[in-house]
């Protein structure tokens, strides 16, 4: 079976596909992605070693996390659908009109049997180039409420694939009477695994930090990020909160590259003062964790996060407990992402506006309660749905026969 993918824009939109491509690619046989004859029959196509071709924008930031997964990616042009400025309206549309083209012409190449969109603008031009050559299109849904751009593509879908029984009315149900099927979120096999072994994890990310490998066993492990994007307001909350967490925890904080200047400055007027020896042992901050992540997740007793969609999958396979800090006029509704694991009782939410006031008590007094963060974590794994990714590629097996 070929499978054509397309996501970018954020990491809410690549890391699940990328763990649908793992789940693909885990069962296929080593070879390149070629153009060349297929066999004839939907079942037999659907049969056959699984390919997989990733459409994305040409300068978008999932090419380096797709190529780091050794998937064939291929750059595609695009713009922006929405804005207010006539004339970047104008040239977005040529550049929409130009990435059909684009997958019009890596369709041809590749010929593939279903694709896969998770969201991003450059996904528009792959569809409407699905479309066109008739290739039918799952799209899934990352968070708990579709944004305009997955309402729009999923009228051309043959199934949208849905983390939660709660978000499939938003597509006229579950399948067959409407287009959702509950999948679950995927998450990458690893995750799975190092979820399994928190100790080892641990002991993992301590050395990926530069410290003895029971260097963080001493203490709970704060996680505090905000998405592969980075958050200033989290992060200037967590600079306010430091010496209260760093006595009763270790911090490991995920700065973001765009936001590495400004803990430059912190760290020379506060952590190079000497003042506070707790802070500058217990506190580790880095600009941004690739495979280091999954140790991170695996390993950390709490998170201080964004609700972005990948909090549905990566803190409810882990058990991670988390405190959410939805982010304000997000056009993807992370309010309802926050609140599918709040009213479980895996993660507290808090207000961006006030959250240089309120992340300190909260927190503190999370870590001070073990039982309360093991009721969290309990709360967590009972939404976890491991074999998402799983259930995602079958899906497409489905739809590229035409049983589904």
């Amino acid at each position: 079976m070929r499978v054509l993918i397309s996501g970018g824009g954020s990491g809410g939109h690549v890391y699940p596909a990328l763990a649908v491509a793992e789940q693909l690619e885990r069962a296929a046989a080593n070879q390149p992605i070629t153009a060349g004859q297929a066999p004839a029959g939907p079942a037999e196509r659907a049969a056959a070693p699984n390919q997989v071709l990733w459409l994305g924008s040409t300068d978008g930031m999932e090419r380096a996390l797709v190529e780091r997964a050794d998937i064939a990616y291929q750059g595609i042009r695009t713009g922006k659908m929405r804005g207010v400025n006539p004339l970047r309206m104008a040239r977005s549309a040529g550049l929409m009109t130009a990435g059909v083209r684009d997958s019009l012409a890596a369709i041809e190449r590749f010929g593939p049997d279903v694709c896969l969109v998770t969201g991003g603008y450059v996904c528009a031009p792959v569809v409407a180039a699905c479309r066109r050559k008739r290739v039918p299109v799952v799209v899934y849904l990352p968070d708990m409420k579709p944004g305009w751009s997955i309402q729009l593509m999923s009228r051309f879908a043959r199934r949208v694939a849905v983390s939660f029984p709660a978000a499939a009315p938003y597509f006229g149900g579950q399948a067959p009477r409407g287009k959702a099927v509950v999948t679950g979120y995927p998450v990458r096999q690893e995750l799975v695994e190092a979820a399994a072994n928190k100790q080892a994890s641990r002991q993992a990310l301590a050395t990926a930090l530069g410290l003895d490998p029971q260097g963080l066993d001493d203490r709970p492990l704060a996680l505090i990020w905000g998405g592969s994007q980075g958050a200033r307001s989290i992060n200037r909350a967590a600079w306010a909160s430091l010496q209260e967490l760093t006595p009763l925890a270790h911090v490991l904080h995920i700065v973001g590259t765009r936001d590495w200047p400004l803990y430059e400055e912190f760290a020379a007027t506060q952590l190079s003062a000497g003042q506070d020896e707790e802070m500058g042992q217990r506190y580790h901050p880095v600009a941004y964790l690739h495979e280091e992540m999954v140790q991170a997740l695996a390993a950390a007793d709490l998170s201080i996060a964004r609700a972005g969609a990948s909090t549905l999958g990566e803190f409810t396979v882990t058990g991670l407990p988390s405190i959410l800090v939805p982010l304000p006029f997000s056009g993807v509704n992370q309010r309802q992402n926050a609140r599918q694991l709040a009213e479980h009782g895996a993660a507290v939410v808090l207000e961006d506006e006030t959250l240089e006031k309120t992340l300190a008590p909260t927190a503190t007094a999370l870590l001070k309660d073990s039982a309360q963060l093991a009721a969290m974590a309990q709360a967590a794994r009972e939404l976890a749905q491991p074999q998402a990714a799983a259930n995602i590629a079958h899906l497409l097996a489905d739809v590229a026969t035409g049983s589904a």
